[in-house]
């Protein structure tokens, strides 16, 4: 039975989420001839494109490929023999699909944004991987990401367009291998040129928030359905379950009236803002960063409510908003980092961290009151997790953890002190595994 509880729903304890609502399975529908408004690319790519592109096949297991757009869109991908630069490379056309929203289709690090013009692939962007697998995703109108951004599954790129060598709007994509195309894969399962799919690019995103004010932080999950959805797990309490927000949203939680427990918010990265929602369903908007910033929370100054800011993963900035509305900036961190924020001394203000996926390492950067800066570097977690950070113990200072979308397991590390010197290592379940 679901209650209603001060705007929120409940959900039995020991509940997890279940597999997303609302989103169909690829419907496999093998078309007798080429979409409605479909359209292609235009003569070959230049010396300034990524590099050759020749026709291959599949070799290795490669990334958990998702289709490129947000949860359940439908779209036709097609192909022909003259495709350039290879029959491989997928078309991918939709009614009215001028200006819709592209998205990862796997994690990794976005190394290209380049606009050529009208020539070739137009506005383009390319993310790596790891291992030399990369996709590229060609004919944008516009950037939503930037050099150095660390995207997960299902992140906003950009939007769909017709530049370049284009004769209309649709997305152009390619799965590599060292600059190779391959024989594209969704979901695990080996792409049909011809066929009509929803998008299944709906995987969990970790977020952590002390939802019942203890004072100890608990996890939860966004679920990115079509109908977007935030778990929150409350082991004292009856769980929540919260509708909320859009598909592309950076899902976020603070305690925005100070009352002691954390409330969901999101970045709404189109609107260059944050969406904070309140107990009772109302909700604030906050504009702040650009389009491609990461939006971060914490508490810069003290006074036990939730400032915002964002992070730039291009100049590696935070920019960090006070409640008068003045910010400052500092920079933190590397290409390809994550941000990360919690109080590690535990002062009672919110320092800055961040997280390398490439080498499993959280850099923090803690300021005195003196205002002595500080980092240190603690190795947690694998290549392919999340970070994440909260206060576990209750103690008063942060501590790290990890969310591995593999498994829909969180890793959550005690900061040892000297009662308790050794590492402690938590580990919940909560979400749906990807894949």
């Amino acid at each position: 039975m679901r209650l209603h509880t001060r705007g929120w729903l409940s959900l039995p304890v020991g509940v997890p989420p279940a597999v997303p609502l609302g989103v169909s399975l690829a419907l496999a529908v093998l078309l007798s001839g080429p979409p409605v408004a479909a359209h292609a690319d235009a003569g070959v790519h230049p010396a300034a494109d990524p590099g050759p592109a020749a026709t291959s096949p599949r070799t290795g297991a490669g990334p958990d490929y998702e289709m490129p757009f947000p949860c359940g869109d439908i779209w036709n991908g097609s192909s022909r023999y003259n495709h350039s630069p290879s029959a491989l490379a997928i078309d991918w056309n939709r009614t009215h699909d001028d200006g819709a929203m592209v998205v990862a289709a796997a994690p990794g690090v976005v190394t290209s944004t380049v606009d050529l013009g009208d020539r070739s692939y137009g506005r383009y962007v390319i993310v790596d991987h790891g291992g030399g697998r990369s996709s590229l995703y060609a004919h944008l109108s516009a950037f939503w990401s930037t050099v150095g951004e660390a995207v997960d599954q299902g992140t906003p790129l950009g939007l769909v367009g017709s530049t370049g060598g284009s004769t209309g709007p649709h997305l152009h994509l390619e799965e590599r291998l060292n600059r190779v195309d391959q024989h594209a894969y969704f979901h695990r399962t080996s792409f049909v040129m011809g066929t009509t799919q929803a998008s299944t690019n709906c995987g969990d995103v970790p977020l952590v928030g002390d939802w019942d004010g203890d004072g100890t932080s608990n996890v939860a999950v966004q679920r990115r359905a079509t109908s977007p959805r935030y778990y929150l797990r409350q082991p004292a309490h009856r769980n929540l379950r919260v509708p909320f927000g859009w598909r592309t949203d950076q899902p976020l939680s603070g305690d925005w009236d100070g009352d002691g427990r954390a409330e969901i918010g999101a970045r709404r990265p189109g609107l260059m803002s944050f969406v904070l929602r309140h107990r009772d369903g109302t909700e604030t908007r906050v504009r702040l960063g650009r389009v491609s910033d990461v939006g971060v929370t914490g508490d810069w100054n003290g006074d036990r409510r939730t400032d915002l800011g964002v992070w730039n993963p291009s100049t590696r900035v935070f920019t960090l908003r006070g409640t008068n509305g003045h910010t400052r900036d500092v920079a933190f961190g590397s290409v390809g980092d994550r941000p990360v924020t919690g109080d590690w001394n535990g002062d009672g203000r919110t320092d800055l961290g961040v997280w390398s996926s490439g080498t499993a390492t959280f850099t923090l950067r803690t300021q005195a009151r003196s205002g002595a800066v500080t980092v240190r570097r603690v190795a947690f977690g694998s290549p392919g997790s999340l970070p994440v950070a909260g206060d576990w113990d209750g103690d008063g200072v942060g501590d790290l953890g990890v969310w591995n979308p593999a498994n829909a397991v969180f890793a959550l590390r005690l900061t040892p002190t000297p009662a308790r010197p050794s590492v402690v290592v938590q580990r919940r379940h909560w979400g749906t595994p990807r894949g």
